[in-house]
C-alpha cells in the first residue's frame, strides 16, 4: 500500500480541493474553495484527514532556503544574489518564512483533526500525533517557542499564545513516548507510514534538540561555547537513538543506500512519498525538485541533454575539501562525469543519453559514449587528469555531440579548467573560484535524489521518495548525544560506524582528526566539530545544516568562518546590534491576526 495515501490525496486536490498556503492556522474559512471549510470538505472522514496530514509534510520536508542557505556548506554561483537566508537579512514579512509557518501549522491542524474524529486511540490518530510531534519538532528548531495546539481548530478563535520550549518538549517527549510504548504502529515501515522505529528516532532528535536548548546554554555566541548543566535529556536522547538504530549494522553501501533503485531499504526510517505511475494529474509537475538542486548550470536541458540545475546551494569552499580521496560517500553523492548527447535534430536522447545515460545507457555503450563534463576533485593532481585525457582521448572529441567537452578540477585557491577541440586536443586555464563560480559547468552537482525517469522539464519532475529519517543519521545523533553525556568512548564507536562504512579508518580520538579544509587562524577544531563535519559528509544535501548548527550553538561561529556573505558576528544581529538572528522571524501576519501574541514575542533580531 506505498502509495495509495499519496494518489487518492491528489486525485482530491486536483477536483481543484485546494488549501491556502497562507494562514491556515488562523483561518478556518478556506478562501480558496469558496468560502468551504476543512468541515466541508473533509467532513468527518478521519482517514482523508490522516492523509491529508501526509500529503502536507511535502510542503515542508524540502525547503533548501530554510534548510541549508546560511550555513558553511552552501553557496549561490553564477552571479546569482546570495540570498536574503545566506545573508541573515530575512525580515517577518519574508514570503517563503510566511508560507512555512502557515504550512507547518496545516500538517498539526490536519493531524489533530484525525485525532478528533478517529479518537484518541485509534491506530489512524496514533500515527497523526507522530506527524503532529514531527512537525512541532520542526517548528521548535526553526522558530523557537510558538503556540502549542493539539486540538482540532475549525471555529474562528484567534488567540493562541506562545508555548515555552521547555513545556513544547516534555509535551511531545510524553506523547511520543507513549506512542512506542502503547501504540499499534508497526515496529517498522519502509513505506512512509509511521512507526515505532520513526517514533524512537523523533524523539531521539527531540531529547537531543531538549538538551542543547534548556540544559547547554551560550557561554558566547560568537565562540559557540557552551556550558553543560545537566546531561540527562542528552543521555536520553542517545538511549532512543539506540532504539531507533534497533541493531541495524552499516553495512549497505553508501551508494546502493542512495540508488535510485533501491527505495524503501533497511536504512529508511521514515519518508515523504512519490510517485509517478498512476499520478492522477499531469505527472511532468507532480513531483519535486531536490534533484534540480545543489550545483551549477550546466546549459538548458532541452539543447544540452544535460539535468537542469539553476546554481543555487552549490559547493562552498569548505564543502569542496570536505571529503578525504578514500571517502567512498564522495563519488556517491556528487556527478563526476556527465555524458554527452548526440544530436537528433536539435535535442539529445533524453534520458538513455546526455546527463541521464549515466543510469539508463548499457554499461557496455557507456564505456564508449563520449563526455560532456568532467569534475575532478582537490586531490587529482593536473598530471593524473592530463593522463586520463590522453588515455581516453576519444571520449572527449566533439563529433555530432550536443555538448562540448570540459573539465575542472576543483581545487582552491583555483580552479584548473580544460576545454577540448574537435580532436580531442585540450588547452589548461586557471581561475580563481570566484571566476568559476559565474561561469556555465561550474561543479559538481548532487546526485543523490536523482530520478533516471525524469521528462525533459525544468523540475517538478523528480519522483524519489524523500528520506527525512535513516539509520546512519541515527548513528550521528548518538554520537552527538554521546558526547553531550560525557560518553566519549561510546561517541567515538558510533562515528567510526560511520567512518568505515565510508572507507575511512577509525579515529582513536577525537583529537587525532585532521580536516582538509581551510580555516583561518585560531579556529580550533573541537569535538563537536569532528560529528559536525561528520554529519555534513554523510548527510550531505539532505537538508539538515542549518537545525544542525543552529542546535549545536555554532551557527555565528560557522558563518562567519565559513559563509562568505557574512563578513563578521555582526552580520548576524539586526541593524542596532542588539541580538542574533538564532531563529526564523515569526512571521508578521501571524502575529497580527493572534490576539494572543504582539510584537514583543517576535523572535530576536527582528
Amino acid at each position: 500500500m506505498k502509495k495509495k495515501i499519496f494518489h487518492s490525496l491528489a486525485a482530491l486536490l486536483l477536483a481543484g480541493l485546494t488549501f491556502t498556503a497562507c494562514s491556515d492556522f488562523l483561518e478556518a474559512e478556506n478562501k480558496s474553495t469558496g468560502g468551504q471549510t476543512a468541515d466541508d470538505i473533509f467532513g468527518s472522514d478521519a482517514s482523508t484527514f490522516l492523509t491529508a496530514a501526509y500529503n502536507s509534510l511535502k510542503s515542508i520536508v524540502y525547503n533548501p532556503s530554510l534548510y541549508q542557505q546560511g550555513t558553511d556548506l552552501y553557496i549561490n554561483t553564477r552571479g546569482h544574489d546570495p540570498g536574503v537566508y545566506n545573508q541573515y537579512s530575512l525580515t517577518a514579512e519574508d514570503g517563503t518564512v510566511k508560507n512555512f509557518y502557515a504550512n507547518l501549522f496545516k500538517t498539526i491542524n490536519y493531524a489533530n483533526g484525525v485525532v478528533a474524529y478517529a479518537g484518541e486511540g485509534s491506530t489512524l490518530s496514533q500515527e497523526a500525533r507522530f506527524l503532529r510531534n514531527y512537525a512541532y519538532y520542526v517548528m521548535t528548531q526553526q522558530f523557537g517557542s510558538v503556540p502549542y495546539v493539539t486540538s482540532y481548530i475549525n471555529d474562528a478563535n484567534r488567540s493562541y499564545p506562545r508555548t515555552s520550549l521547555e513545556e513544547i518538549y516534555s509535551s511531545m517527549i510524553e506523547d511520543l513516548t507513549d506512542l512506542y510504548n502503547n501504540s499499534s504502529l508497526p515496529a517498522q515501515s519502509h513505506n512512509g507510514r509511521a512507526s515505532k522505529q520513526a517514533v524512537a528516532a523523533l524523539l531521539a532528535k527531540v531529547y537531543l534538540s531538549a538538551g542543547w536548548d534548556l540544559d547547554a546554554p551560550y557561554s558566547n555566541i560568537e565562540q559557540g561555547t557552551y556550558t553543560v548543566n545537566s546531561t540527562s535529556r542528552f543521555a536520553s536522547a542517545a538511549e532512543w537513538a539506540e532504539k531507533a538504530i534497533n541493531g541495524i549494522n552499516l553495512t549497505m553501501s553508501y551508494a546502493d543506500k542512495w540508488s535510485p533503485y533501491n527505495e524503501g531499504n533497511e536504512e529508511e526510517i521514515f519518508s515523504v512519498q512519490y510517485e509517478r505511475n498512476g499520478y492522477p494529474g499531469d505527472a511532468t509537475s507532480g513531483g519535486h525538485s531536490m534533484q534540480n538542486n545543489y550545483g551549477g548550470y550546466y546549459g538548458a536541458c532541452t539543447t544540452s541533454g544535460m539535468k537542469n540545475v539553476g546554481s543555487d546551494n552549490a559547493q562552498s569552499e569548505k564543502s569542496m575539501y570536505l571529503y578525504d580521496p578514500e571517502d567512498l560517500r564522495y563519488d556517491a553523492t556528487y556527478m563526476r562525469i556527465m555524458y554527452n548527447g548526440t544530436i537528433t535534430g536539435s535535442t539529445a536522447d533524453w534520458g538513455t543519453q546526455g546527463y541521464y545515460a549515466y543510469y539508463n545507457m548499457p554499461k557496455a555503450d557507456l564505456a564508449k559514449q563520449g563526455i560532456g563534463h568532467q569534475f575532478f576533485p582537490y586531490w587529482v593532481t593536473e598530471a593524473e587528469a592530463e593522463a586520463e585525457f590522453a588515455a581516453n582521448k576519444e571520449l572527449y572529441k566533439q563529433k555530432n555531440y550536443l555538448t562540448t567537452a570540459t573539465a575542472a578540477i576543483l581545487t582552491l585557491p583555483n580552479v584548473v579548467t580544460y576545454a577540448f577541440d574537435a580532436d580531442g586536443n585540450w588547452t589548461k586555464e586557471v581561475k580563481s573560484v570566484a571566476t568559476y563560480n559565474i561561469q556555465v559547468n561550474n561543479g559538481a552537482c548532487v546526485k543523490k535524489f536523482d530520478d533516471p525517469s525524469s521528462a525533459q522539464v525544468t523540475d517538478n519532475n523528480d519522483y524519489r521518495d524523500i528520506v527525512i529519517m535513516h539509520v546512519s543519521d541515527m548513528y550521528l545523533i548518538a554520537a552527538e548525544a554521546y558526547l553531550m553525556a560525557g560518553q566519549t568512548a561510546q561517541a567515538l564507536s558510533k562515528l567510526n560506524a560511520v567512518r568505515n562504512r565510508a572507507g575511512l579508518p577509525s579515529l582513536n580520538s577525537f583529537g587525532a582528526y585532521e580536516h582538509n579544509y581551510f580555516t583561518t587562524e585560531g579556529f580550533q577544531v573541537r569535538d563537536i566539530d569532528v560529528i559536525l563535519d561528520e554529519r555534513a559528509r554523510e548527510l550531505y544535501a539532505e537538508g539538515h545544516r542549518w537545525m544542525d548548527l543552529r542546535r549545536t550553538k555554532q551557527l555565528v561561529r560557522y558563518n562567519v568562518q565559513f559563509n562568505p556573505y557574512v563578513t563578521n558576528a555582526k552580520s548576524m544581529m539586526d541593524v542596532t546590534g542588539s541580538a542574533y538572528k538564532l531563529l526564523r522571524p515569526i512571521p508578521s501576519n501571524e502575529i497580527e491576526m493572534n490576539t494572543a501574541i504582539n510584537k514583543e514575542d517576535q523572535n530576536p533580531g527582528y
